[in-house]
C-alpha cells in the first residue's frame, strides 16, 4: 500500500476548511457572507481568519462601503495551491479506503 500524505492541518480544521471550501469557489466574499454561511461566531470566524492570512492562504482586503467597513477575503495563490493539494490527498485517502474493502 502507499503510504498516504499527511494532511495539510492548517486547512484540516472543520471551520477553515469550510472558509478554503467556500473561498475556492467565489472570486471573494464578505465576513458576513461567511459567518452566514458557516454558522460560525464572529470570534471563531476571525480567530480562524487570522489564522489562514498569517498562513498567507487568504488575503483580507477591508474599505468602506455607504460607510460602513466591510471586510473581504479571497484565496491566494498559494492558498489556492494548498487547497488543490489538499483536496488531491484526501481523495487519495478517500481511494485506499476504498480499495480496503
Amino acid at each position: 500500500m502507499k503510504s498516504l500524505e499527511p494532511l495539510d492541518l492548517m486547512i484540516h480544521a472543520p471551520l477553515r476548511l469550510a472558509v478554503m471550501t467556500i473561498l475556492a469557489g467565489v472570486r471573494e466574499a464578505d465576513f458576513v457572507f461567511l459567518r452566514d454561511s458557516t454558522g460560525a461566531t464572529d470570534g471563531n470566524l476571525s480567530t480562524h481568519l487570522q489564522k489562514l492570512e498569517e498562513a498567507k492562504y487568504v488575503r483580507v482586503v477591508k474599505a468602506f462601503e455607504d460607510r460602513k467597513p466591510k471586510t473581504r477575503f479571497t484565496l491566494t495563490a498559494v492558498g489556492r495551491q494548498a487547497y488543490a493539494v489538499y483536496i488531491e490527498a484526501l481523495q487519495e485517502y478517500i481511494k485506499v479506503s476504498k480499495q480496503a474493502k
